[in-house]
């Protein structure tokens, strides 16, 4: 059973830690630009949330891209980009519904999350409750509907 990357508003501080530690692992370098993980700011950081990629089951980025750089990995089922056979064309950053994969200009290629090889460095550095790494089935569409239901009385 894979695990899936939750975010919650509700909880997050807006400490940006996160985007710290993302870009850290990413590119070796404490730099939130070329973090895969963005914390948007609402109301003057009255709200916080952070977002990333959600793993779609069915990735439109994966299925657009046309030399095949993005794949799924088979033991996290994260879809990982691979720098080699990118070539930088964007589509897959148009095809995501979510923005969640970025054009990275110094190196020609695309950068996304790719749950940092099952231990995602963000949820490490999360101070709050606001990232957490859980089983698959406890996340996605069906979950949100029933939770969205729920919350609607119905």
């Amino acid at each position: 059973m894979h695990k899936a990357l939750v975010m919650k508003a509700d909880a997050c501080t807006g400490c940006h830690q996160c985007e710290m530690m993302c870009s850290y692992g990413k590119v070796g370098a404490f730099n939130p630009a070329k973090s895969v993980m963005d914390i948007t700011i609402f109301d003057g950081g009255a709200v916080n949330v952070p977002s990333t990629c959600t793993q779609c089951e069915d990735a439109w980025c994966m299925v657009v891209c046309p030399v095949q750089a993005i794949t799924c990995n088979p033991a996290t089922g994260a879809k990982e980009v691979s720098a080699e056979a990118c070539v930088g064309c964007k589509v897959c950053s148009i095809a995501c519904p979510f923005g969640a994969i970025n054009y990275d200009p110094d190196s020609g290629v695309v950068s996304k999350c790719d749950l940092c090889k099952g231990e995602p460095m963000c949820v490490e550095a999360c101070p709050t409750t606001a990232l957490a790494y859980v089983a698959q089935d406890s996340t996605g569409y069906e979950r949100m509907r029933h939770n969205a239901l729920l919350a609607a009385g119905l």
